[in-house]
Formats: C-alpha cells, sequence, structure tokens
C-alpha cells in the first residue's frame, strides 16, 4: 500500500507551498495529461494518466512510496476523493483543495449559485443530465468529453435556454461564452469546460436568501401534491380527481433525472405536480385550450414543463425518450405506442372493465408486469357530510422487468 497519498486540487493557479512539497516527495504521480505536464512533477516519479479511477485507485495502492494525484478544481466536489477513499482500496488520503470549478464558473459569470443545481454529464449520464436542465432554471453542468456543450443542446432541441461556457478555467486559455443553446451545437468547446445552463418560463425570480443548496424560495401554496383543484377551475374531467392523481403519482414516483410524458395532460395537475417532485416533463394533449391551462398551472406554480399541442400516438413519434409515462386519454393504442419506446412505468386509467382489459392486454403483451385496480372514491361536505361527487375508475400501472 502507498505510504502516503495526496490529492491536490488545481484551478489553474500557481501550486501551494503545501501542494508543491507534496509533488516534490512523491514517486508516483496520477493525473490527466495537463496535470502531468506541471513543471513541479518529479520527472523521476511514476506516471499514471487517469482515464478510469478504480484502475488507478488500484495501482495506487499496490505502489510502495508517496503517491499524489491531481485533480481539477475540488477534488471532494464530484471528485477522485470518493473513489480513492472507498472500502475496497483501503486508502486514507490528505487533500489540498482548490477553488471548484463550479464556483469559478458561477463568479465568472457574477451569478450566485446557492439556488443551482449540478449534474455531471458523462455519455451514460448525458440524457440525465438534459433531464435536469429540463427541469430546473438554473443548472451547472460538469462536463466530459462525448458530453460536452454540443451534446447538451443537441438533446435539449424545442427547450429555450442560455449557456455560459466556461472552458479551461484559471489557466492563460480560460474562455467565457454566452450564447443560446440553440448555437451551442455549431461550436466546437475546449475541455475541460462548465455550462451552466439558465433560463426557463417557471423560473422563479427572489431576492431571498436560501437555506438549503440547490433549491429556490417556494411560494407558500406550493405546498403538497395531488391536491383538489380550485374551484374556480371547474370541476375535475374524467382521470383528474385528486385521488387517481396521487396513486398514478406514487406508481410512477418521478424524481430528478427522469422524463415524464403526460399524455392527454388536460388541466396540467399531475404534470406539475411531476415537475415540483424535480423531474422534467412533457406534457402532451390535442386541445390548445388545455395546453393554455397546463402553461399557466406551471407559472403558478413556478415549474418547468415543456407544453406539446397535438394528437397521441403520431406527435409521440418526436419526443425524447421517456422515462416514466401517464396516459390520461386515448385507450389502448396510445399505451400501445408508449409502451414500444420502453419507458420504466406507464400508468393510465379507465372507465369501464372492457377498456381496462384492453389496455391491460396491451400492456402484458409488450412484456410489462401489469397492475389493476378499482378505486372509489367520493366527496363529502363537512358541514353538512352529504356526498357531492363519486368517481369510480380503474387504475393500471405497469412496470418494465428489468431483465427485458
Amino acid at each position: 500500500m502507498a505510504d502516503r497519498v495526496t490529492v491536490i486540487g488545481w484551478d489553474g493557479s500557481p501550486l501551494t507551498t503545501a501542494a508543491r512539497s507534496a509533488l516534490a516527495a512523491a514517486t508516483l504521480v496520477a493525473g490527466a495529461a495537463h496535470h502531468l505536464a506541471l513543471p513541479e512533477v518529479p520527472p523521476t516519479a511514476e506516471r499514471i494518466r487517469l482515464g478510469s479511477l478504480h484502475l488507478a485507485a488500484r495501482r495506487i495502492a499496490g505502489h510502495r512510496g508517496t503517491a499524489v494525484v491531481l485533480a481539477d478544481g475540488d477534488p471532494g466536489f464530484f471528485g477522485v476523493v470518493r473513489t480513492l477513499r472507498a472500502p475496497e482500496h483501503g486508502l486514507e488520503v490528505e487533500v489540498v483543495p482548490a477553488v471548484s470549478a463550479v464556483a469559478a464558473a458561477f463568479a465568472r459569470a457574477g451569478m450566485p449559485w446557492d439556488d443551482a443545481q449540478v449534474v455531471v454529464a458523462h455519455p451514460r449520464t448525458l440524457r440525465r443530465a438534459v433531464n435536469v436542465c429540463r427541469a430546473h432554471s438554473k443548472v451547472a453542468v460538469l462536463t466530459s468529453p462525448g458530453a460536452g456543450p454540443a451534446e447538451l443542446a443537441l438533446l435539449l432541441d424545442g427547450v429555450h435556454r442560455t449557456f455560459v461556457i466556461c472552458e479551461e478555467l484559471g489557466t492563460d486559455r480560460e474562455r467565457v461564452t454566452v450564447l443560446t443553446s440553440d448555437r451551442a451545437a455549431d461550436h466546437s468547446w475546449r475541455d475541460p469546460n462548465v455550462v451552466i445552463v439558465i433560463g426557463g418560463a417557471g423560473q422563479v425570480s427572489t431576492a431571498e436568501p436560501g437555506w438549503l443548496l440547490g433549491q429556490a424560495p417556494h411560494p407558500p401554496a406550493a405546498r403538497g401534491w395531488a391536491r383538489p383543484r380550485p374551484e374556480e377551475e371547474g370541476p375535475a374531467g374524467e382521470g383528474e380527481s385528486a385521488q387517481l392523481r396521487a396513486a398514478q403519482l406514487a406508481r410512477l414516483g418521478p424524481r430528478a433525472g427522469d422524463l415524464v410524458w403526460d399524455i392527454g395532460a388536460g388541466s396540467g395537475a399531475l404534470a406539475v405536480d411531476a415537475a415540483a417532485l424535480g423531474a422534467a416533463v412533457i406534457a402532451v394533449d390535442a386541445d390548445p385550450r388545455a395546453c393554455e391551462r397546463v402553461t399557466a398551472a406551471a407559472r403558478r406554480r413556478g415549474v418547468q414543463i415543456q407544453v406539446v399541442t397535438g394528437r397521441a400516438p403520431h406527435v409521440l413519434e418526436s419526443l425524447p425518450e421517456p422515462d416514466v409515462v401517464r396516459v390520461g386519454g386515448g385507450g389502448a393504442e396510445v399505451v400501445a405506442a408508449v409502451a414500444d419506446r420502453r419507458p420504466e412505468r406507464i400508468v393510465s386509467h379507465a372507465s369501464t372493465r372492457d377498456d381496462a382489459e384492453a389496455i391491460g392486454r396491451t400492456l402484458d403483451e409488450h412484456g410489462y408486469v401489469v397492475e389493476c385496480a378499482l378505486l372509489q372514491s367520493v366527496g363529502l361536505d363537512t358541514r353538512t357530510w352529504a356526498e357531492q361527487e363519486r368517481s369510480v375508475v380503474f387504475l393500471l400501472a405497469a412496470e418494465r422487468p428489468v431483465s427485458r
């Protein structure tokens, strides 16, 4: 095992005395190519190019001598410290920190960032990072080769954002570019870079300080989900009762990084709830007036929703891949088109047993595990305890087996 492991964060500024001392004593140095080219790296030290962090950690663990690992920014913030301290490697590390690339990027942009989401984009996590950018009005993306500004912009097709792209922060090649997301794919960008993604109709403008990282203050009315519809919005349509929405949300389980399709969005009540839970949401409805209601509901709640006017299943062909889907209308034909896209979970409902059986058969034929429940709810006037309205509906929930 290495006698000593020091992790040095580098933000482009001159190395500290502690960092230079650790490097001078190193018999092994690991880092990216630009780290290994630093003049302070001893010429006699073994050098490891960081590719797979776990492979590098195993080599460091087997080294007899003093090891130094160089990393960009703060190595404890989405960095190498987590991997090196994993139990299987048994390494104790000392850390010489630096300013994180995210803090530096927001400083260059002159913006606060305690209300920003921070995500890491690798080719395998790029789609989820893009979904966070869809769902939130301020996101910092730590990019990687193959998952950079151009790839972010291409996957955000149809969603307008402003990109602040910070390349090679802290070096003499530093460059900060501000442009709209539709233009980012037309350029080549240097690594490493950080992208600040900002904008969207649901952006909450407030001067109040927050208290929780990554969370903007919400209006008091935002507490809770699957709430009854306000009386001024009129009676709930079929499939829009608070009880059914609560059950559907529970089965879908939308979360940060997910993309939710809400097909037949109606008033937008479920779409807004899913967005408030942190997911990206695309609400689809054939009725332009319904789409206007969804947009207004999202604005009131302060959440981001992309609204698409069109009739399913045809309009679904151009949409990005979903993680979970609610089918609020269209029956078995639309459910079949959704199942062809292989989301993890699908929920739907039916007013008759025949319709429920048709939807259930369609889901089963597509390889989903299906459950169905008959939900009955009765609203009561608590002043007289008289019955106000009754809802009877079949709830269908389907989950794609992991092995399929």
